[in-house]
C-alpha cells in the first residue's frame, strides 16, 4: 500500500493525497502537487521525496517554517502517523509498510565523513594493483589526493565467484581528503553528500542502482550531465559529482 497524506484543518479532513510521485511539492502557488491557498503558506513551502517505501520531508526555506509533531524541521525522515503542520493546516503521514531504513540512516553523510569509510584497506586488498590504479585514475606514485600507493594492495583478486543475481555496487571517491576510499552499497538506501549543501540518495532495487536528488539548490552531476527531479539508473563506471566531490560508481563482480 502506497504511503499517503491526510490533509486537514481544525480537525476537518479536506482530502487524502497518495504519495505516488518521487517528488511531491507543497505550497501556495498553483503548480504545486499539494496547493494550499493560504497566506501563511509560502509559494513553494516544502517538498516530500519518496523513494521505495520511504519518504523524506524538506522545508524549502519557507517564511513560517515546517513543523512535524510540533517541532520545526529543515529535513525529516517521515514515519507512520507523523503530523506535518503548515500554518493552520495539518498533513498526517500514513505508511503501514514497514521501512527498512531508519532516520539515523538518512542523517548520515556516508561519503564525506572519514569515520564511515572503514573498509579501505580490505577493499583495496581485494583488487589487483592495476585495478586500483585504473579506478582512481592516477599513477602509483601519485599520493597527493590522500590515497595510499596501490603497492599496498596485498594480493591479487581471488578467482571470480559464481555470478550473483545482481553485483554489489561500489562508490569510490576520486577527489578530496577521502580519495581512493570505497563504500559498498549493500543497503536498500544510501545517503551521500553534505546536509544543508547537497544530498542524494542511491537506492538498490532488484534491477539496478538509482540515484535521486534529495536536498540542495544544485543537482548532482552524472557523467557531466545534471540530474533532474527523476531518479537515474547508474551504469558501471559512471562518474558522479556531488557536494564538491567526484566519485565513481562501479559494479563489483
Amino acid at each position: 500500500m502506497a504511503a499517503k497524506l491526510i490533509l486537514s484543518m481544525d480537525g476537518l479532513v479536506l482530502k487524502e493525497i497518495p504519495l505516488t510521485k518521487e517528488r511531491t511539492t507543497i505550497g501556495r502557488k498553483p503548480h504545486n502537487d499539494i496547493q494550499i491557498d493560504n497566506l501563511a503558506i509560502s509559494g513553494e513551502h516544502s517538498v516530500i521525496v519518496t523513494i521505495l517505501n520511504d519518504s523524506f520531508l524538506e522545508d524549502l526555506n519557507s517564511t513560517n517554517g515546517t513543523y512535524v509533531n510540533g517541532q520545526p524541521i529543515k529535513k525529516h525522515f517521515l514515519q507512520n502517523n507523523d503530523v506535518v503542520e503548515l500554518g493552520k493546516y495539518k498533513l498526517k503521514y500514513i505508511n503501514e509498510t514497514p521501512s527498512q531504513t531508519t532516520a539515523a540512516d538518512f542523517e548520515k553523510t556516508m561519503v564525506l565523513r572519514p569515520d564511515l569509510m572503514k573498509k579501505t584497506a580490505e577493499q583495496a586488498a581485494a583488487k589487483s594493483p592495476s585495478m586500483v590504479d585504473t579506478q582512481v585514475g592516477m599513477k602509483a606514485a601519485d599520493t597527493q589526493a590522500g590515497m595510499a600507493p596501490p603497492t599496498q594492495a596485498a594480493t591479487p583478486a581471488p578467482a571470480a565467484a559464481p555470478p550473483q543475481a545482481m553485483p554489489v555496487g561500489v562508490i569510490q571517491i576520486l577527489t578530496g581528503a577521502n580519495a581512493g576510499k570505497e563504500l559498498e552499497l549493500t543497503k536498500n538506501l544510501t545517503t551521500l553528500g553534505k546536509p544543508g549543501i547537497q544530498v542524494a540518495v542511491i537506492t538498490r532495487r532488484p534491477h539496478g542502482y538509482f540515484i535521486t536528488h534529495v536536498e540542495g539548490a544544485n543537482f548532482p552531476v552524472v557523467n557531466g550531465t545534471a540530474l533532474d527531479t527523476h531518479p537515474r539508473e547508474l551504469k558501471d563506471h559512471d562518474v558522479i559529482e556531488l557536494a564538491g566531490v567526484k566519485m565513481e560508481f562501479f559494479l563489483k563482480g
